[in-house]
């Protein structure tokens, strides 16, 4: 069978499971089964490569029978199991993330998160800021500053021993290629919330980063990827409107942060006033909602 016909019956396949990205999803499931890049399926794609010929090119495993394999990957995806989690990893800013069950996987709307910190930093002209990631799950926002910052020293916080092995997993594998995260980058097991947590930084952090549970548990997701497989602990908020743990993750982060410093945490697109209002009467100076790429107010923007 030529790739493009292949192809073009998985689309069909896990378009009927309704799934909107199913050629994409396709293609990628395709190259990570095989080890090539996207753009070598593309190629095929377009050339009516046959199959064959594809696998005898970039397949080089042992043990596996590839065609099965990607068999067994599209099924999962037809299961709506998220695609990051049957490839293994994804991609945040300038790093690769290893990911799987029992940890969040990092969207690209956190992003923003990362770069207001680091043009923050940037405006101050500092050298060497301590920065603290609250709820670091996977640890692609501590990770991505700890990389991106010069010097920065950054501590990372995550509750759960399932997540805790992704971050580990990452801080060992990005340290390859970014030596001093071995050095620059802190992991500690804790509730982000507690006053006990990082309780020797006190007063003396630059900036605050989070991205916390924060769904209400009135509005549980209706797509399957993240209601079935996101962990719980990591999405919903705790109560009705979502606010009880970010409220929670506000008074930690004023806690931590020295004067002048800042905190800026993703919440759901409901929460903007409530955040800002909850962060002015905890004792922050000035509190704005920052928006998204689709212009929807998505994250905290406080100042000590």
């Amino acid at each position: 069978m030529r790739t493009d016909q292949l192809i073009h019956r998985c689309t069909d396949y896990l378009q009927e499971a309704g799934i909107d990205t199913a050629s994409h999803d396709t293609k990628l499931i395709l190259a990570d089964t095989l080890g090539c890049s996207l753009s070598d399926v593309e190629k095929a794609n377009l050339m009516g490569t046959d199959t064959s010929e594809l696998i005898e090119t970039y397949y080089h495993g042992e043990d596996d029978d590839p065609v099965q394999l990607f068999k067994e990957r599209l099924c999962r995806r037809h299961a709506r199991e998220p695609l990051q989690y049957i490839v293994g990893h994804t991609t945040f800013r300038y790093i690769d993330l290893k990911v799987g069950p029992g940890v969040f996987i990092p969207r690209q709307e956190t992003e923003i998160i990362a770069q207001e910190a680091i043009d923050w930093v940037t405006s101050q002209g500092m050298y060497s800021p301590r920065i603290v990631d609250l709820c670091a799950g996977s640890g692609a926002l501590g990770l991505s500053l700890a990389c991106e910052i010069r010097g920065a020293q950054v501590w990372g916080v995550e509750l759960s021993p399932q997540a805790a092995v992704w971050t580990r997993r990452n801080i060992s594998e990005i340290s390859r290629d970014y030596p001093d995260i071995s050095v620059n980058y802190h992991f500690e097991m804790g509730d982000a919330t507690s006053a006990l947590t990082l309780a020797q930084l006190d007063g003396t952090v630059d900036v605050v980063v989070s991205n916390p549970p924060y769904v209400p548990l009135s509005q549980v997701p209706q797509q399957p990827e993240v209601r079935d497989f996101d962990p719980s602990l990591a999405l919903y908020g705790g109560s009705a409107d979502g606010m009880q743990i970010p409220e929670q993750i506000i008074r930690r982060a004023y806690s931590l942060l020295r004067p002048g410093g800042v905190f800026i945490m993703e919440h759901d697109i409901s929460q903007g006033s409530q955040t800002c209002a909850f962060a002015t009467a905890t004792g922050f100076s000035s509190a704005q909602t920052g928006m998204d790429l689709t212009y929807r107010p998505r994250y905290l923007f406080a100042v000590k």
